[in-house]
């Protein structure tokens, strides 16, 4: 049986990007190694995975992805549903959303067919994209 352990993420600002997660989701910083030169900040969430957040390096050339928000002329979050994403699940949807709005985010919201589960889309401040789902009432 497989898990998910971590997710990394580039980023040229990697302090920035550690206290957005930090913030919208409640990640919690956790020691890590010491790699010299490479700023590397390790978060967990607690009972999920933990993300790595890695100094962005240009000489390795890796793709940032098919499609980099930040450097789009159109950062619109209506386009992720079926795009590069990650997705969370909240037990109280509407709260979270409050926040994201608090925060002056902008965002996408939809809901599956069925009506379920409500999705809200938006993006990090490096351009990746996220979704939060509401837990289903299955």
């Amino acid at each position: 049986m497989a898990s998910l352990g971590h997710i990394a993420r580039e980023s040229s600002d990697v302090t920035r990007l550690a206290q957005f997660y930090k913030e919208v989701f409640g990640f919690e910083e956790i020691e890590s190694p010491d790699f010299g030169d490479l700023k590397v900040i390790w978060l967990n969430l607690p009972g999920a995975f933990a993300m790595h957040i890695i100094q962005r390096n240009t000489s390795t050339n890796l793709p940032e992805g098919p499609f980099s928000a930040t450097t789009s002329a159109v950062r619109d979050p209506s386009h992720l549903p079926m795009g590069h994403h990650i997705c969370f699940s909240v037990s109280n949807f509407d709260s979270f959303l409050r926040s994201l709005k608090e925060k002056g985010i902008e965002t996408f919201q939809k809901s599956l067919p069925d009506g379920k589960v409500k999705q809200v889309f938006f993006f990090d401040p490096d351009g990746n994209g996220l979704e939060v789902a509401s837990r289903s009432e299955s």
